[in-house]
């Protein structure tokens, strides 16, 4: 974990500057927060439920959405003065608390914005320009894996497809057994990219993939693009804060976007866009643009993102006290995301021994979630029939999780076409996972099979 030099007046809830002071980002283990703190913490979530899917909504403390009450309500006694005298300098603060975690070198090279996927819109809308401005040549290449968040192969198709570039999706295996069955894959995705003269302009590549869920090794492959002239590389990071290693410096992107609502604790919707100084730009942002655009539009993105109309900022805000509830954990965030990558390979150890299936990936190639083959006998021969599953085990059992199908490969004898991706945070105990565990098994036993559900 990185942190800057310089200090900072950081505003509390009422707008004032006490003395300045550098965020921490860790914690000494006197302070260690206690099960029943936790417990506390997170009492608003259903207790009838199994909720083992913070990967897709991610949690937010108690403390944090009490503070997130606070600003929403500054802001409504008073607009106008939230707005010329508290919420830039707010911003600000938040983005400089993002900036050390992440190791970034500049202030300006961190915008905040809503999600992932807008972080995504802003990236393939700049090269998008570059395509319509002639910057590059229609039927230059852009890079991307097959298993790319589907609201990002849409905005491909939004942007990059309708302004000249092609796009190229790199296939991966899965299950998968080693870094280096992606690396390969990577290569033959980049030379194919490069036949008959071509450039390619851009390599989008996932940090963490959404479903099914992989750590991908992006510092190899960005060592590997930058060796194959790649012009920029974008990494699309949604789960990375807070469940894997984060550090710009090491990484080496030009672009990198991760949400802070899903394994960081803040309220929806955060997340934020790092954009490299180098020598092609005369700062951060790098010529991106906010698609919404307002008042501040060309005053480079970090400007442009902090404001875009009226709207509720107050996610955007809470990150000094998310960082204070995260401290109170022993070791801060490193030690969250260790307790957390420990006891989601436990759990799915002792689910697929129950089921006699399988990890869709050794240990070393998951963080807070991994991928769980589930029994055969459920009959998953569709992404249908996995949609259906997951809201059946909602419905009946109140067992919430992500079902993923994977198409069998041809020869393949009785293969595992469904696996659960389960996800593990502070608030999750083992009796989630057993109860899961025991849904799936009572469905066996009672001889379910998918077809017995109707769309």
């Amino acid at each position: 974990m990185a942190s800057n030099n310089h200090r900072r007046s950081i505003p509390d809830i009422n707008g004032s500057h006490p003395t300045p002071k550098k965020p921490k980002l860790s914690s000494p283990s006197s302070s260690a927060i206690t099960v029943s703190e936790i417990e506390s913490e997170f009492s608003h979530h259903d207790a009838a439920v199994a909720r083992i899917n913070n990967g897709s909504f991610g949690s937010c403390p108690s403390s944090v959405i009490s503070a997130q009450q606070k600003w929403q309500l500054k802001y409504l006694r008073q607009p106008d003065h939230f707005y010329f005298n508290h919420l830039k300098p707010a911003i600000d603060t938040s983005r400089s608390i993002i900036k050390d975690l992440v190791n970034a070198q500049h202030l300006d090279e961190i915008s905040i914005v809503d999600n992932a996927t807008t972080a995504a819109a802003i990236v393939l809308q700049h090269t998008a320009w570059c395509f319509r401005e002639g910057k590059f040549d229609k039927g230059d290449i852009v890079v991307m894996l097959h298993y790319a968040y589907g609201a990002v192969k849409k905005s491909m198709e939004a942007y990059v497809t309708r302004a000249g570039g092609k796009v190229i999706e790199v296939p991966l295996p899965f299950p998968v057994s080693s870094n280096e069955e992606i690396v390969t894959e990577f290569r033959k995705a980049l030379e194919i990219g490069k036949t008959d003269g071509r450039k390619v302009r851009l390599a989008v590549i996932d940090h963490v993939t959404s479903m099914p869920c992989v750590v991908i090794p992006v510092k190899e492959l960005i060592q590997i693009c930058r060796e194959e002239g790649v012009e920029q590389v974008f990494v699309d990071a949604a789960h990375s804060i807070g469940c894997t290693d984060v550090d710009m410096q090491e990484i080496g992107a030009d672009y990198y976007t991760s949400n802070l609502h899903k394994w960081f604790f803040c309220p929806p919707s955060i997340a934020f866009l790092y954009s490299r100084k180098n020598t092609k730009t005369t700062g951060g942002g790098g010529g991106l643009h906010h698609p919404v655009v307002s008042h501040e539009y060309g005053n480079g993105l970090a400007v442009e993102s902090a404001w875009i109309g009226t709207r509720d900022y107050s996610s955007q805000l809470v990150v000094p006290d998310v960082l204070e509830f995260v401290n109170r954990f022993e070791g801060g965030v490193e030690g969250i995301k260790k307790r957390n990558h420990e006891a989601v390979v436990e759990m799915g150890e002792m689910l697929v021994k129950a089921w006699g299936t399988h990890l869709g990936s050794p240990s070393h190639m998951c963080a807070s979630m991994i991928m769980v083959g589930l029994p055969t006998c459920l009959g998953i021969h569709s992404d249908s029939d996995a949609l259906k599953l997951r809201t059946h085990l909602r419905d009946v059992f109140g067992v919430e999780v992500p079902i993923y199908y994977r198409p069998p490969r041809d020869g393949e004898v009785e293969p595992v076409t469904g696996y659960a991706r389960i996800s593990h945070h502070v608030y999750n105990k083992v009796q989630d996972y057993y109860k899961f565990r025991d849904a799936v098994n009572q469905l066996v036993d009672n001889g379910f099979d998918c077809t017995l559900l109707s769309n």
